[in-house]
């Protein structure tokens, strides 16, 4: 939603229905949003954004925006889940003040959610980035960084206890342009035939596979599921970043997806995924490349001819 130049939410939900799009995940602002999507049948990923967690540590305060944001339309809006924060980390100094934060907020949604009956229908997680790893190669020897571990531990067990997903932000794209000496392209665009040493053929198994590992060593076991909230590769703006690779990785990474291939550590089943994002965003801040992520043009034509 970072643009001047997108289309109004109705808009949007009729190029959803028009390519067959079930599922989606929204941002902040959800309040146009929500009505838009009413009789729709998406399943929708609303998320909280960071700037109100401290706020949820207040239960009444939680219970209010559950009240507005999912009882108001959960007859009439599939939703599947709720996202408390994106990409909170003690080692990420752009959200490292919201650490504190987090966890109540996720305990108080989750309350007001039980409270409400909706625990199996919709379920509370919050979205990881894979900076709080350590040791990512080879992917079994993955590990939460020990600077993270008191942060990250509650939030797992808190996702067992409730039967929730842990939801993390996936993109070989920045692990390519940060070691391209030793991260070749066709391992991150799925295009590469033979495997690594460590028995995988592209970036994003083994990055998904390292959460999965790293979950393992935090509670001792993993029967905590991951939903890939973020995928996606930019068409322009810097290294790497063309509109053929990032049609590429798009095209690989939903056949891959939807496939019953999964991962070596997850065999046999398709991965829940998200792919960042609908549109180009002109407005958003950071590296030029942040504002080429989208599969489609904010005049709503395709980029690159995926097919959902």
């Amino acid at each position: 939603m970072n643009g001047n130049d997108l289309p109004s939410p109705i808009d949007v939900v009729a190029l959803y229905k028009a390519n067959n799009i079930t599922k989606m995940r929204t941002y902040d602002p959800i309040t146009e949003t929500l009505p838009a999507l009413k009789g729709s049948e998406i399943e929708v990923i609303l998320d909280i954004p960071n700037s109100k967690l401290q706020s949820l540590g207040d239960p009444q305060e939680a219970e209010n925006w559950v009240t507005t944001n999912v009882m108001s339309y959960a007859k009439e809006v599939k939703i599947r889940y709720i996202n408390v924060g994106n990409e909170i980390s003690p080692v990420n100094n752009g959200t490292s003040q919201f650490v504190p934060f987090l966890l109540p907020a996720l305990t108080n949604v989750q309350q007001s959610i039980t409270k409400s009956g909706l625990q199996d229908q919709v379920k509370v997680s919050t979205a990881i980035e894979t900076g709080l790893l350590a040791n990512t190669y080879p992917p079994s020897q993955s590990a939460f960084r020990e600077d993270t571990m008191g942060f990250i531990k509650p939030i797992i067990e808190f996702l067992k206890q409730n039967n929730a997903p842990l939801q993390a932000n996936i993109y070989p794209y920045f692990g390519y342009i940060g070691d391209p000496e030793h991260v070749q392209l066709p391992y991150a665009l799925f295009t590469q035939e033979q495997p690594d040493p460590s028995g995988y053929t592209n970036l994003f198994d083994a990055m998904l596979d390292s959460v999965y590992y790293a979950i393992d060593k935090a509670i001792g076991e993993n029967n905590v599921e991951i939903v890939v909230s973020e995928s996606g590769w930019p068409s322009d703006g810097g290294v790497g970043a063309s509109v053929e690779n990032a049609a590429t990785y798009y095209k690989n990474l939903m056949d891959h997806a939807k496939s019953t291939k999964g991962t070596i550590y997850r065999p046999g089943k398709p991965i829940e995924t998200y792919l960042f994002a609908m549109f180009d965003e002109n407005l958003k801040i950071g590296a030029d490349t942040e504002k080429h992520f989208g599969v489609f043009h904010p005049d709503k034509t395709q980029k690159y001819n995926l097919t959902f």
